[in-house]
């Protein structure tokens, strides 16, 4: 086939008529940190050969974004840990200038914030979502295994300093953070930043036992209902949140329920590994290799395994926790990405 007459801007939808908009992308599987509920203490992270190259990484995005997405995360492993990163946001911040993209993120657990934090603003980027489960620092350290809390929150700092928008991102754990849910509210709405609460997904072999640790968010909503008016939003950001204005507080809490409250019918996403991978959905193994059809047939087989991908989405997720220890399905998030 003539690759001219193929119509590149053919919006890409699924077999459930969902139109997908929103783009996640993981730049790297490695991390400065080892959170317990993401990673094993010991990780066997992917060779840098079979590592996308920013200019692949660029390529895969601007198909993407002719076929109809306007939004794109950055994620990993902790994205800002890969050298020269920024030139990648540079790149494909050419989209927001041309009006092509909406909106280009970034989730970053805030180690390398300070640093990075006004070169993200210059490339175009105007929020961030930082993972940060407590703030205490003793059990920061806990949770990550060896993370400085000082660090992170300086981070943070530089950050709204440099205009950025942030949103904070606390996974739930019982027994671990779940008396500090109420303390982070605070600390966010005295900041001015957003919070989203995240119920544990099971993805990956990891150390702890995630049925010791999960804690639903529905009863968490409910134990927030008793000490504050909590008033539904009809606001989306493009992921799976749903949102509450906490009127108390002037807080926008976000919760992201995967295991209690499936929240797939909207789903607008797909996601792309490091190595050039693309998932339909975060919770099923399926996947195609994109990094092979860009190398060997360029653009034509690109566009033509997305529109296999579109056929092979999902209607939903198969995320559960339960006396069976192993994951729903065996790969990390740090490979496909937050």
């Amino acid at each position: 086939m003539n690759p001219d007459t193929i119509p590149q801007n053919r919006p890409l939808t699924d077999s459930f008529g969902r139109h997908v908009s929103y783009l996640r992308i993981s730049v790297t599987d490695r991390c400065d940190l080892r959170c317990r509920y993401c990673m094993s203490e010991k990780m066997q992270f992917l060779p840098r050969s079979e590592i996308l190259s920013f200019e692949e990484i660029d390529q895969i995005a601007t198909a993407f974004i002719d076929r109809g997405v306007r939004k794109i995360r950055l994620s990993g492993g902790e994205p800002l840990v890969r050298r020269g990163v920024l030139d990648l946001v540079d790149m494909l911040g050419r989209h927001l200038d041309s009006g092509n993209l909406d909106e280009l993120t970034m989730t970053t657990n805030a180690s390398r914030l300070a640093e990075f934090a006004e070169r993200l603003v210059d490339a175009g980027v105007r929020r961030v979502n930082v993972s940060l489960d407590t703030l205490d620092s003793e059990t920061f350290r806990y949770i990550t295994r060896w993370g400085d809390l000082d660090k992170t929150l300086q981070g943070i700092a530089a950050a709204k300093s440099a205009g950025l928008k942030v949103k904070i991102n606390m996974v739930g754990l019982k027994g671990l953070n779940d008396d500090q849910i109420v303390p982070m509210m605070r600390w966010c709405a005295d900041q001015g930043h957003d919070l989203t609460l995240i119920e544990t997904m099971p993805l990956g072999q990891i150390d702890d036992d995630r049925q010791d640790r999960y804690l639903p968010l529905d009863s968490v909503q409910r134990q927030l209902e008793n000490q504050f008016s909590l008033n539904p939003l009809a606001e989306r950001t493009g992921g799976p949140a749903r949102y509450w204005q906490v009127e108390q507080l002037g807080l926008k809490l976000g919760l992201i329920t995967p295991l209690t409250n499936n929240f797939c019918d909207g789903c607008n996403r797909v996601r792309i590994t490091v190595s050039g991978k693309i998932y339909m959905c975060l919770g099923h193994d399926d996947n195609l290799d994109l990094r092979t059809a860009l190398r060997k047939g360029g653009r034509e087989a690109l566009d033509a395994l997305l529109d296999r991908a579109m056929l092979m989405k999902p209607k939903r997720h198969d995320f559960a926790i339960g006396s069976d220890s192993r994951p729903s399905v065996e790969r990390h998030m740090s490979v496909t990405g937050g």
